[in-house]
């Protein structure tokens, strides 16, 4: 099992947006109940830092780019 970081920028401009959407990215990792999850926005929303462990590199970028936000707001 490795541990990988999921480092994220939002456009500041959106974050109206960014926090009505919010509850589906938050939803999303907490019930993943992945093994050494730890993460959160920056205090100013211009992103966050998820980390956790996965098997592979393969199934942790499978897991990252299923999150809810990285569609709509990931820079």
């Amino acid at each position: 099992m490795n541990t990988y970081a999921f480092f994220y920028l939002m456009d500041p401009a959106r974050i109206e947006q960014i926090k009505q959407d919010a509850p589906a990215h938050t939803k999303y990792w907490h019930d993943l109940d992945l093994e050494g999850y730890q993460g959160g926005p920056f205090s100013d929303y211009s992103g966050g830092l998820i980390i956790f462990k996965a098997e592979t590199l393969e199934k942790a970028d499978e897991l990252v780019h299923k999150d809810p936000f990285v569609d709509h707001f990931i820079l």
